[in-house]
């Protein structure tokens, strides 16, 4: 039995894989882009752009290296007390390296979200279970993005390129004898097959410039899950410790379940330069949140035992998981962000952003027997650059420092059951969020 306990642990870390997803979506890439509430699909040029439109990064000038950090806090509620759903902390990374072929610019571009705590974790849960379906800290996974943009003429940048998703298949078997009698004399073998399978998620964008005060975005980005589907399989003996009797025993197990879901989206927006120190931007988010699947595993089992005789009886296999579905709605998401830069030297700028978000909640009333917990959310954002030439003699280049700060707040919701017997009952959801970061940046 301890030879099963280990490799049912071993399975348990093949099948939280290296995989794409992350909380870039929900909590922002750059301390820059979060500051402007993420309404940059037509403003950034920096690594944060092989997030939000590709093509922002054919207007890079400089190499650029940049290294980020985040830490986001949450207060989320219900029925006035906190579900300690984890906080989110990770690094990011970008790298712009922009170059000509003839005589056209083009950029490359890489993007990395690590998360500190652990490299990659996956959890399903019970669909009866409330819990914080947007924001419950379940999937901490690494991000990887790289993508290539190109600026054929002047007033038009096209980018495009790929993230990547891992998912996971594997086996587990048991085979032998196992002793009631003497357990640590049981005979039992195992092996485990573990498989990453990698799919790739399309990302791309256009930017067009039809003036020198106003620029366009469009970007497209692909849907991502992390599949998740393990099959157990024990074959084998059970020695009651009478005689010579052997009870054989067979046990089937599958399952199935999709974690770290990132839903298909399109996003539209504007940047509209007011004066050479004043920058408006508004973007509108489609989010494709009806394509949502379920988290919930989907089980099946099957146990078949000989009894030969025995005044036993096997209680019968349970009925396989029945998910149900869950119903999300499309959205359209606006974004607004204003960056001013309040000074202006040869030899530095001190810019400041304010953003801000309306997230309506996709998922619909929970009156049945789910309870995927959510509310709407309004995200305020404020930021603060700096942008350093210092003009040595071994660096002519420029460092960038950007801070950001984030409010979100998850106004009350009320979910009031269809069923007065429902095991759960009514409840009362309303939640609090802050983010906080910074981004470092060196352009040579």
């Amino acid at each position: 039995m301890r030879a099963a306990g280990r490799a049912a642990g071993l399975l348990a870390a093949l099948a939280a894989g290296s995989a794409e997803a992350s909380p870039l979506g929900t909590y922002g890439f750059g301390s820059r882009e979060t500051a402007l509430g993420g309404a940059v699909t037509a403003d950034t040029s920096s690594g944060s752009a092989v997030f939000y439109n590709p093509a922002g990064l054919a207007l890079a000038r400089r190499l650029e290296l940049s290294a980020g950090y985040l830490r986001v806090d949450q207060r989320l509620e219900i029925n006035g007390k906190d579900s300690n759903v984890d906080p989110v902390r990770g690094l990011n990374f970008g790298v712009v390296a922009p170059g000509t072929v003839a005589r056209i610019p083009f950029a490359f571009g890489l993007g990395v979200h690590l998360p500190d705590e652990r490299i990659s974790r996956v959890r399903t849960l019970r669909q009866e279970i409330p819990r914080w379906e947007l924001y419950d800290n379940r999937a901490q996974i690494l991000f990887i993005a790289a993508t290539l943009a190109v600026r054929p003429v002047p007033w038009l940048a096209l980018g495009g390129g790929v993230a990547f998703l891992s998912s996971t298949r594997g086996d587990f078997g048991i085979s032998g004898t196992a002793s009631l009698k003497e357990p640590y004399d049981s005979q039992l073998r195992h092996q485990v097959d573990a498989d990453l399978t990698t799919v790739r998620i399309p990302l791309l964008g256009a930017r067009i410039e039809p003036h020198e005060r106003l620029s366009v975005g469009v970007a497209y980005r692909g849907e991502s899950k992390l599949d998740l589907q393990l099959d157990a399989d024990i074959k084998g003996q059970v020695d009651p410790g009478i005689g010579n009797l052997r009870v054989p025993v067979t046990y089937g197990l599958s399952s199935k379940s999709f974690d770290a879901f990132h839903p298909r989206q399109v996003a539209l927006g504007s940047s509209v330069k007011l004066s050479p120190s004043l920058r408006v931007n508004v973007d509108f988010v489609w989010t494709q949140w009806s394509a949502y699947q379920s988290a919930t595993s989907r089980s099946t089992a099957n146990l078949e035992v000989d009894l030969q005789g025995l005044p036993l009886a096997i209680p019968p296999n349970p009925k396989p998981t029945v998910v149900r579905d869950p119903g999300f709605r499309d959205r359209v998401t606006p974004r607004l962000g204003v960056e001013a830069v309040a000074v202006r030297r040869a030899s530095f700028e001190l810019p400041l952003r304010v953003g801000y978000v309306y997230e309506h909640s996709p998922v619909p009333p929970q009156t049945g027997a789910t309870n995927f917990v959510d509310s709407d959310r309004h995200t305020l954002a404020v930021g603060l650059g700096l942008l350093l030439r210092p003009g040595l003699s071994f660096f002519q280049g420029e460092v960038a420092l950007d801070l950001h700060g984030a409010l979100m707040i998850l106004p009350e919701r009320i979910t009031k059951k269809s069923n007065p017997a429902d095991f759960v009952g009514d409840y009362r959801q309303r939640g609090r969020q802050t983010n906080l970061g910074a981004t470092l940046g060196l352009r040579f």
